[in-house]
């Protein structure tokens, strides 16, 4: 059974591309347009990987982090932010909220690849 992945992002056409790329390499996967909508998404479903950037509306990347972190299902799954930011003052925050890695857009798809094979196979 292929493994699935949520991405959450408020961007249409980056939730596009990571999709494709993905689903290219086997995977299964879900879309979530903001973090309210990926922490609502996480509750009903079981990901082996989440996708998150961080500057979205209602609910931001690390909040969403934060929030998957505090459900028993999502304790050891892997969460790589997904985002424009890469200061390293965000980053360890990211750390610090239970982020397992980054990823700075725009992403290599090849790169995005080896990130999720190295994560979850």
């Amino acid at each position: 059974m292929a493994k699935t992945i949520l991405t959450v992002d408020d961007s249409a056409s980056i939730r596009q591309m990571v999709s494709f790329t993905l689903k290219d390499a086997g995977y299964s996967v879900s879309e979530a347009v903001d973090g309210q909508d990926g922490l609502d998404k996480a509750r009903a479903g079981n990901f082996n990987l989440v996708f998150t950037d961080q500057n979205m509306p209602r609910m931001d990347g690390l909040t969403l982090i934060k929030q998957l972190r505090g459900l028993p299902q999502y304790k050891t799954v892997p969460i790589l932010m997904l985002t424009t930011e890469s200061s390293d003052g965000m980053k360890a925050q990211g750390r610090a909220a239970g982020a397992t890695g980054w990823l700075v857009k725009p992403f290599d798809p090849q790169k995005l690849l080896e990130v999720v094979r190295k994560v979850i196979g």
